[in-house]
């Protein structure tokens, strides 16, 4: 048995934990452990620093409702502060498989684009839940998004060929925010938060960075999905809607990844120059797939699946 740190833990149920196990693995600054209770029900424990309480117990409400709903998601079983004040948490139910992206290069390409459209289809079902009614206007919050990435990019000292007309882009392309609905957003879809659980089908994990905005929002992170499997890219958008999306989309999602992309490399900077090249380098793979942003709907997408 791992032992438990030495501060007292303040979450119900606590007493019961028989292992602790620390996950270092992923991006986030949030504390992760494996637990397991005397019974063998297994969890995952996730600690982050008090910042908005009220934010928080409003976003985990929503995810809340998505619990036990029988999609391949892990249950919320509880959330609250822990640490003598310190920290908020969350409580989850574990999710039983595989990395997807350490399986997904294996399978022949019809299965990697169908393993794409369980993708999209489970997140049109988690976007099935809407953001409060009193949320601020997607609109407010993107343009001030696009303004504080663009300035943080600008004061970076980072620039790369074709950085102009990538900032060109968002600057023509901003309006389309306006009157944009709003949801609750997984907040990182992408391969790299998916399992491939024992029976063969596609589960989504990690909602550290849940938050609620325009769904199309959320595949601002299929650069790192189409970057390893161009055909499950492809079936993520045609699963999310059962067919072939409107044309309106592709401009959406195109901006979404441009912000995106412009906003990742002042973020990359505090993880060192490798992750800058990385970056730089996906951002230049990215403005290809767009022939340097002359079409919106990228070149993985185009063309008739022949398997």
């Amino acid at each position: 048995m791992n032992q438990s740190p030495d501060w007292e833990w303040g979450i119900p149920g606590a007493e019961s934990w028989v292992e602790i196990r620390a996950i270092t693995k992923g991006w986030s600054h949030d504390e992760k452990f494996y637990i397991q209770s005397r019974d063998g029900s297994e969890y995952l424990l996730r600690l982050s620093a008090k910042e908005d309480l009220e934010k928080e117990v409003e976003l985990y409400t929503a995810l809340k409702q998505l619990s036990g709903t029988g999609l391949a998601l892990p249950d919320l079983i509880a959330s609250g502060i822990s640490l003598k004040g310190e920290k908020t948490y969350r409580l989850f139910g574990w999710v039983d498989g595989v990395e997807l992206g350490t399986k997904l290069p294996q399978f022949p390409k019809k299965r990697q684009y169908e393993l794409g459209k369980q993708a999209g289809r489970l997140l049109q079902q988690i976007h099935q839940v809407p953001a409060p009614a009193a949320h601020t206007p997607w609109s407010t919050y993107y343009q001030q998004k696009i303004d504080k990435k663009l300035s943080l990019f600008r004061a970076c000292g980072i620039d790369f060929e074709g950085s102009e007309m990538l900032v060109d882009f968002i600057a023509k392309h901003r309006s389309l925010v306006e009157d944009r609905p709003l949801c609750f957003h997984h907040g990182d879809y992408h391969i790299g938060n998916m399992l491939l659980t024992p029976s063969g089908h596609l589960a989504a994990i990690d909602f550290n960075r849940l938050d609620f905005g325009d769904p199309w929002d959320e595949f601002n992170r299929i650069t790192w999905t189409a970057d390893m499997s161009p055909d499950f890219a492809a079936g993520q958008i045609d699963g999310y809607f059962n067919g072939t999306p409107p044309s309106t989309f592709f401009d959406l999602m195109a901006l979404y990844i441009s912000v995106n992309q412009i906003g990742a490399i002042p973020w990359a900077v505090d993880y060192g120059e490798e992750e800058v090249q990385t970056l730089l380098q996906q951002t230049k793979v990215v403005m290809g797939w767009f022939n340097d942003f002359s079409t919106t709907v990228p070149n993985w997408y185009l063309g008739t699946r022949t398997f």
